[in-house]
């Protein structure tokens, strides 16, 4: 009987250090904003997202004529055209265009993992298909919590957990970052909403006034696509 893949818990990429990259397939989580928006761009037939770690990086991009999107500290970064709400990537116009995407955390976060054999992209609004799509590949899987500027959050965490719940059955898993996420995640399955009200970030995102992005974050299989990333940009 051959071994079950293994699956990992990273709650911060200042961490990623401590595990191996190789031959593994990485999850991005970084359920405010950036992967939520990233997989509602493609599920909206938006062609594919570039992302890079640097404003530096887009800014060039944008010389050379590509639609550009930042984001910094919650907010869209001046001179770009679009910012880190899922909700201006269900624009008609967008169809079939290439998006060069930079934000606070989840971009660096894909930077940081490009030694994966596979780098996907979660949220709660792919869970499942998600949650499918690495059963039927059968590899050993790590799952990367863009966090915030390096401080582990309760929201990745809280996604992270609610992943294992669905992987278990088919991975093993013995470490103590799997417990706490999967923990946390069953401490409250019931309302997830009501934990992730009291988070940092949700704060300091409601301080711009965007509660209807968390909302909108938060819901489950809104989308049954996987995105993964080809090499130069992330696509469906």
């Amino acid at each position: 009987m051959n071994a079950q893949p293994n699956v990992e818990v990273c709650l911060s990429p200042q961490l990623l250090h401590l595990y191996p990259l190789q031959n593994r397939v990485v999850v991005i989580v970084d359920v405010l904003r950036a992967t939520s928006t990233i997989i509602t761009a493609l599920a909206h037939e938006v062609a594919g997202i570039i992302p890079v770690a640097k404003l530096e990086q887009c800014e060039a991009y944008k010389r050379l004529g590509f639609i550009t999107a930042a984001e910094r500290d919650g907010k869209k970064a001046e001179g770009f055209d679009l910012g880190n709400s899922p909700f201006s990537y269900m624009a008609e116009e967008l169809k079939g265009k290439t998006i060069v995407f930079t934000t606070t955390n989840g971009t660096e976060a894909i930077s940081k993992s490009s030694s994966a054999s596979l780098i996907l992209i979660g949220g709660f609004l792919n869970i499942t298909a998600l949650s499918k799509f690495l059963i039927e590949k059968n590899q050993d899987t790590l799952l990367l919590c863009a966090a915030w500027k390096g401080k582990p959050n309760i929201e990745d965490t809280l996604f992270t957990g609610a992943l294992l719940h669905k992987l278990l059955p088919h991975f093993s898993s013995s470490t103590d970052d799997n417990l706490l996420a999967l923990s946390l995640y069953q401490q409250s399955m019931l309302n997830k909403w009501e934990l992730i009200q009291k988070s940092s970030h949700v704060k300091r995102l409601q301080g711009l006034g965007i509660e209807r992005d968390i909302e909108f974050c938060l819901s489950e299989d809104l989308y049954p696509v996987v995105p993964y990333f080809n090499g130069e940009a992330l696509v469906i």
